[in-house]
C-alpha cells in the first residue's frame, strides 16, 4: 500500500541518521532498508522540522517495520495516510540536502 508520510524529527538526531543513512547499516538491512534510504533521499522539509514523504509499505500496521528498526530512533509525531498515487503536493527543500549540510557544517546549531 502507498501512503503520505508526515513525521517531526529529532534535531539532535540528525548528523546520526545521516551516518546511517550513508554507511550502508540501513540500506543493507532487510527487508527493506534500500526503501528507507530511497524514501529519505525523496523526502521534503515541508516546516523547520517536519519531513513528509510517500512511501510503499506492505506491513499490516503503517511502516510497522521500518518504525521499529529506523524511524523511530529518529523521528516522532509520525502521521501515515493511505493514498492511492504519489503527487506533486509537498512542496519544501530537499531533506536529503539539508541532511548533508547538517552533517558536514559543524557550526551548525539547532
Amino acid at each position: 500500500m502507498l501512503y503520505k508520510v508526515k513525521a517531526k524529527i529529532n534535531k539532535l538526531k540528525m548528523k546520526d541518521f545521516y551516518t546511517a543513512l550513508t554507511d550502508g547499516s540501513i540500506a543493507d538491512q532487510d527487508p527493506d532498508g534500500a526503501d528507507i534510504v530511497n524514501a529519505m533521499q525523496k523526502a521534503v522539509k515541508t516546516e523547520p522540522d517536519t519531513l513528509e514523504w510517500y512511501e510503499t509499505c506492505h506491513c499490516d500496521t503503517p511502516l510497522e517495520h521500518e518504525r521499529d528498526t529506523v524511524y523511530d530512533k529518529y523521528l516522532y509525531d509520525i502521521e501515515t495516510t493511505l493514498v492511492y498515487e504519489i503527487k506533486n503536493d509537498i512542496i519544501g527543500a530537499s531533506f536529503w540536502d539539508c541532511l548533508e549540510t547538517w552533517h558536514f557544517d559543524d557550526t551548525y546549531t539547532f
